[in-house]
């Protein structure tokens, strides 16, 4: 008989989530921790880092680390190594966002995105290869996931120019990379969140009334949506799931047109 259970168990993984401190990366990783994983968190501000790792558990370990450059992400690769072996899953996750008139839209809004959203999750993958390698196996592959947005699959009437491109383009390199990957017994996929109340996203958070009417689900997201989309693609449950992207938004993407909130 199938057991459903322990499809979706992460006892004895260890992962490692970028932007794991805060909103939606720190949902994520708590979602990981409650199925047993070793979880590994990253983020730029090392205090904001170590102190939510302590709030999780000791479970969770701080890895600060600013993976906006690839020394930087290259550094979190070889603090890695200096304390794990092998790793499991990997959580794309560390993003940014800018948000300007076109007129005015500036080129350090269009690199600090661009650099954090879509180069910084390709140069960390490619420093983390080995580790990811030496986890995978043909029964258990090792699992890599990024973090799109439902702006990454419509466009949104926000100015947010350089994000909606970013989050495009990282949907279309996962699939590339997750037909790479595939030989290595690596398998990488992406999920799309929209609506999540967090730092980032204050309208979410602040503004949720104003969402609802354009969110065929009638909220905003919750932390258990978005950590059981994660726990389900880096498990057991996720193993045949290669190149695919998961939108977690309560059918947002599909409403017309989606709803304009001042960020």
């Amino acid at each position: 008989m199938l057991d459903v259970a322990s499809l979706f168990s992460l006892e004895g993984r260890t992962a490692l989530v970028t932007g794991g401190s805060r909103g939606i990366g720190r949902m994520m990783a708590e979602g990981f921790l409650a199925q047993g994983a070793k979880v590994y968190i990253s983020s730029r501000k090392a205090e904001q880092c170590i102190a939510a790792a302590e709030e999780m558990g000791p479970g969770c370990h701080a890895l600060p680390a600013d993976i906006s450059t690839v020394e930087g992400a290259r550094a979190l690769a070889a603090a890695f190594a200096e304390r794990e072996g092998s790793l499991d899953i990997l959580l794309n996750n560390a993003g940014a966002a800018w948000g300007a008139a076109f007129d005015e839209f500036p080129e350090s809004g269009w690199d600090k995105v661009l650099d954090i959203n879509l180069k910084a999750p390709f140069f960390l993958t490619q420093a983390l290869h080995p580790a990811l390698k030496k986890a995978a196996r043909p029964d258990l592959p090792a699992k890599v996931l990024f973090i799109g947005s439902v702006d990454g699959l419509r466009v949104s009437p926000w100015e947010s120019y350089s994000y909606q491109a970013s989050k495009a383009a990282i949907l279309h390199l996962m699939r590339r990379l997750a037909s790479r990957l595939i030989s290595d017994n690596i398998v990488a996929s992406a999920i799309a969140p929209g609506a999540f109340p967090s730092e980032m996203n204050r309208a979410a958070r602040d503004k949720a009334e104003e969402y609802v009417s354009a969110i065929p689900a009638g909220r905003v997201g919750r932390p258990e949506d978005i950590a059981a989309a994660a726990v389900y693609l880096a498990s057991r449950a996720g193993d045949y799931v290669v190149g695919e992207v998961l939108a977690v938004d309560g059918g947002a993407v599909y409403a017309c047109p989606p709803p304009m909130v001042d960020p």
